[in-house]
């Protein structure tokens, strides 16, 4: 749609113009620096780091009101830049020229509504929000849409050129970041670290399609994690984990895109997070409080995070209800199906510290919360959620998990709508689907499968033929209708079929 068949009113704003003042800012000393640099935490006290706009208070000078009209008609538009996460341009990246943005697809993935089955099953109205329906299969390139911006924007003012970005990964992070390095180059080039025999096969191939070095280490993501901060700190490499500060810029977007979706009633809405390295739920977090603060939402949705009993720091810290005694702990992660959220000492606890209790305060009442689900629970509702027509990777189950426990200590309410995020695409996990089936699954998972899920294929070749098709060499005339008569009649009493009268 061209801008001229627009309103009038909304015209001088499908353009963003809004002049951003980006800065970062350490969450420990509050001190400030310029975006001019890669930084990833405080020069001065090693503190993680937010990226604030300096300038966000002009963006309260527009009503909310007008706020969701823009972006309403923004979508209409067919300029690359703004159809993806920058659609929401003045709050992810108001400092980069749209000629910057990096654009594949990303962002405004569906939010399907469960079957009435499913819902009377788990007793409450929710949706899945399908990120793996993302470019890399996967949410992490919401934020590698951002960083990557970033860093053209870098390359093309001078700032930095010859760019390695590095990541550790537990597998999408490093299919996203490759992917996204792979269409900047040659003036950007990726590698990638993997924990040995940690990463879906399906997750592997991805880095490795994209032309990535890719390296495996023994032990798990933790320690990939030690190794690639290390890297940052003695070489100029981008680092691309949630350290980064742009990436939690660009995750905000799922936020924003819910907002959209429900045409920014948040009244009763609860957003259920599976919590790996905790960018996800930060960004989460940050960017309601930006649509609040500026009027586009009225009110504030629940947000429940979900860990594996298998790797849970992050709900053991919050489990202490009082905030002056709580102490972060890392722990000793367990094998655990929900594979991207097997992270025993997240980067971004700091971010989600300061996060919660802004959002809490800003709420009037406690209003994040997280609950802890088993491994069982987890490939089991993943399991049955993709038999009533949805595509959930593990991380969708742990979510689904999440809302079934969340349900029973009475954090949903009989009104509340619930979305839940499905991080990746089910394909991505397939291989703990199959081990599933077989019951090949090792002792620490602490799974044992129930026999209404499990389903295998069935090989259908009657015994009292002689005669079968094969490639290359097909059946005819008389043999091939006896075959067709003898499969078909085998295949219908499996099924119990009864024959037309």
């Amino acid at each position: 749609m061209r801008i001229k068949d627009f309103p009038k009113d909304i015209r001088p704003f499908l353009i963003p113009n809004h002049k951003g003042k980006l800065i970062y800012r350490c969450l420990d000393c509050n001190r400030k620096f310029g975006i001019e640099t890669l930084l990833y935490t405080c020069p001065e006290c090693g503190q993680i780091l937010l990226i604030y706009d300096e300038n966000f208070d002009r963006l309260k000078q527009i009503p909310g009101e007008k706020w969701r009209r823009i972006f309403d008609y923004r979508r209409m538009l067919t300029k690359p830049a703004l159809k993806g996460i920058y659609r929401y341009h003045e709050f992810i990246g108001p400092v980069l020229p749209l000629e910057t943005i990096v654009y594949l697809g990303e962002g405004h993935t569906p939010v399907i509504e469960a079957n009435s089955f499913l819902q009377d099953k788990v007793g409450a109205r929710f949706f899945f929000k399908n990120d793996g329906q993302n470019p890399s299969a996967s949410f992490k390139d919401r934020g590698m849409a951002s960083a990557f911006s970033y860093i053209n924007f870098l390359i093309k003012g001078k700032y930095f050129e010859n760019v390695l970005a590095v990541c550790a990964s537990t597998g999408d992070t490093s299919a996203a970041a490759a992917l996204y390095a792979s269409f900047l180059q040659p003036l950007v080039k990726s590698a990638v670290l993997l924990p040995h025999k940690k990463v879906t096969p399906q997750q592997l191939s991805q880095p490795l399609g994209s032309g990535a070095a890719v390296f495996e280490i023994p032990g798990v993501f933790d320690d990939c994690m030690k190794v690639v901060e290390s890297l940052s700190e003695r070489y100029n490499v981008a680092l691309l984990n949630s350290k980064n500060a742009w990436r939690i810029l660009g995750q905000e977007s799922y936020s924003y895109e819910i907002a959209q979706e429900f045409e920014y009633d948040m009244e009763n809405k609860v957003v259920i997070v599976p919590v790996g390295n905790a960018g996800n739920i930060s960004a989460i977090i940050s960017g309601f409080l930006k649509f609040y603060d500026v009027g586009i939402i009225r009110s504030l949705p629940k947000i429940i995070g979900v860990q594996s009993e298998h790797a849970d720091p992050v709900y053991r810290y919050y489990l202490e209800p009082e905030t002056k005694k709580r102490n972060f702990v890392p722990v000793r992660v367990k094998s655990s199906v929900a594979q991207a959220a097997m992270i025993g000492n997240p980067v971004s606890m700091p971010r989600v510290i300061h996060l919660v209790e802004l959002y809490n305060k800003i709420s009037g009442a406690e209003n994040v919360f997280f609950v802890e689900v088993s491994e069982q629970s987890i490939i089991d509702w993943e399991l049955i959620a993709n038999r009533n027509g949805h595509i959930a990777c593990t991380q969708g189950g742990e979510a689904l998990a999440g809302l079934v426990k969340a349900s029973g200590q009475g954090l949903i309410g009989q009104d509340d709508v619930v979305i839940l995020d499905s991080t990746a695409h089910a394909i991505k996990f397939s291989g703990f689907t199959d081990t599933y089936f077989k019951n090949n699954f090792p002792d620490e998972f602490n799974i044992i499968p129930d026999p209404d899920l499990i389903n295998a294929p069935v090989l259908v070749k009657p015994g009292d033929l002689q005669k079968f098709p094969a490639p290359g060499s097909p059946l005819e005339g008389d043999d091939f209708k006896i075959f067709v008569k003898r499969v078909s009649d085998d295949i219908a009493k499996f099924l119990n079929l009864k024959e037309r009268g």
